[in-house]
């Protein structure tokens, strides 16, 4: 009996590895064996695959006296998943004559229950990728994880519900037809909490518009103040002005949740920029990324959309400072015994946090409780590095009484300014192909030229409050954003002096 290969795929972290399944029938005792470095949940494939066949209507694996031998290749790569049934199956049945299949064109993914069916699976959009990369031509995977396949076009999708079903098709009897979704038919749930309309929001309009700015830039930006000043809500309401996802964005973003298996029927696909907010117990391993098969966190979940910190000095130290390189580079590198791996986290951060512990250091109205070792000790929890690298900071006081019971809208709705937003990005991407926070040093240079005087404000300022050579980088790319939400071509020294203003407090 000649070799078998059916190809398959391997994830690690979100790198995808083409996997050849291979088949050998031999003489000797009555055995089924996996190696090539399969994890227990590949080497359990074995009594599922065996039950599976059998109640589809075929032989299995423990009826036939041969010695069958499935070789994952190549072996140094760790195999984890459920996944590999369906092309394990499929090797099988070739090895033993029972269906003839000779496509090294297709790849197979898929777990099986005990009566044949196939089940869901984490990866697949990953996985059609890579098979399209790869010049595969079709893929054979569950029915339910379809629609999240067909973001990928010119690959052909067969989804099968019943391992029944694929080998009928092999045989050509009920041969299936492929798979085309419609993404603006599906329902378009999206990651986001529940969102509020900035009308709806009274007072704070320094911070209304600190937010409006943010989002037009993608600028990192930090509340502080009292507690109850309307922090939280603040944040949350920022999703309802950032731009729906582009096609290249929802395949970056699709492709995290994916492998994280935080996709669903009703939500094939992300979108809508997700939002994340994470509580301050979490764990490095959940927010940075990693665990025993290096899997993406919330920086990474949060890819293309939104991080709320609340009560930042709250979390860890160690995961603040590690926020340093993603909130730099829009990347984070995980490095575990299984291997290493590098996640996209190019998000918008927005931190919140109280001046001291008690949460009224400075309050007009209510007395501050805490000690002054108390306050310092509870401030420096966020470091000088992560302030540096946050390019807004704004003050959010309480807001009187009358305002609140108020119930009048206040300001512009969250669809206007949502256009405003879109238009200064517009601007952006046609003249730096680019958004401003993602600027260099060269492209500052380049796009974000300053007259004398706009040059003469941000001097004094600089000197005056010690501005680090980022932080005046960040400041200039905020002024350039600013003169984008007005249309204006070049900076002007009033686009420095409000930048400024958002700098120091």
């Amino acid at each position: 009996m000649s070799k078998i290969k059916i190809f398959s795929v391997a994830f690690l972290g979100l790198d995808a590895t083409i996997i050849e399944v291979e088949a050998d029938m031999s003489k000797g005792l009555r055995s089924f064996s996996v190696v090539g470095l399969p994890d227990n949940a590949v080497k359990e494939a074995r009594e599922r695959i065996s039950s599976a066949l059998k109640n589809s209507g075929f032989q299995s694996p423990d009826s036939i006296i041969r010695k069958i031998r499935i070789n994952l290749a190549p072996a140094d790569i760790k195999k984890t998943g459920s996944h590999f049934d369906l092309p394990i199956s499929i090797a099988v049945l070739r090895a033993t004559e029972q269906i003839f299949f000779d496509d090294d064109k297709t790849i197979f993914i898929g777990e099986l229950g005990l009566d044949g069916s196939v089940k869901p699976v984490k990866g697949v959009l990953l996985a059609t990728l890579k098979a399209k990369e790869e010049g595969f031509k079709k893929i054979f995977l569950p029915f339910s994880n379809a629609k999240e396949a067909s973001l990928i076009k010119d690959i052909e999708i067969f989804p099968i519900s019943h391992l029944a079903q694929l080998l009928d098709h092999i045989k050509g009897n009920n041969v299936l037809t492929p798979f085309h979704g419609n993404v603006n038919s599906f329902n378009q749930k999206s990651h986001l909490a529940e969102t509020i309309d900035f009308s709806d929001i009274r007072g704070q309009e320094n911070a209304k518009r600190a937010l409006e700015i943010a989002a037009a830039g993608a600028h990192n930006i930090l509340f502080f103040g009292p507690p109850g000043s309307g922090k939280t809500l603040l944040a949350r309401a920022f999703s309802s002005i950032l731009p729906e996802l582009n096609y290249q964005e929802i395949i970056e973003t699709t492709k995290i949740y994916s492998v994280a298996g935080l996709l669903n029927k009703a939500t094939p696909f992300v979108s809508k920029p997700p939002y994340r907010a994470p509580h301050h117990t979490i764990s490095e391993a959940a927010m940075l990324g990693g665990g025993p098969h290096l899997l993406p966190g919330e920086i990474s979940l949060a890819h293309n959309g939104v991080l709320f910190l609340d009560e930042l000095p709250e979390f860890h130290r160690n995961i603040l400072e590690a926020l340093r390189q993603p909130l730099e580079e829009g990347k984070i590198q995980v490095t575990r015994a299984i291997g290493k791996a590098v996640f996209p986290a190019f998000f918008i951060l927005i931190g919140a946090y109280n001046p001291c512990p008690c949460g009224f250091y400075n309050d007009p109205h209510r007395e501050c409780t805490c000690s002054a070792f108390q306050v310092h000790k509870y401030q420096r929890k966020i470091s000088g590095p992560i302030k540096d690298r946050i390019d807004m900071q704004i003050f959010v006081p309480r807001v009187e009484s009358e305002k609140v019971i108020n119930l009048k809208r206040e300001g512009s709705t969250s669809e206007e300014i949502k256009k405003r937003v879109q238009a200064a990005r517009k601007l952006q991407m046609k003249r730096q192909k680019m958004l401003n926070s993602r600027l260099n040093f060269l492209a500052i240079k380049k796009y974000c030229p300053l007259d004398e005087i706009s040059k003469a404000s941000l001097k004094a300022s600089a000197d005056k409050f010690f501005l680090s050579p980022r932080q005046i980088h960040r400041t200039i790319k905020v002024a350039r954003t600013i003169a984008d939400l007005e249309g204006a071509e070049h900076i002007q020294n009033n686009h420095i002096l409000e930048a400024l203003q958002y700098r120091v407090q």
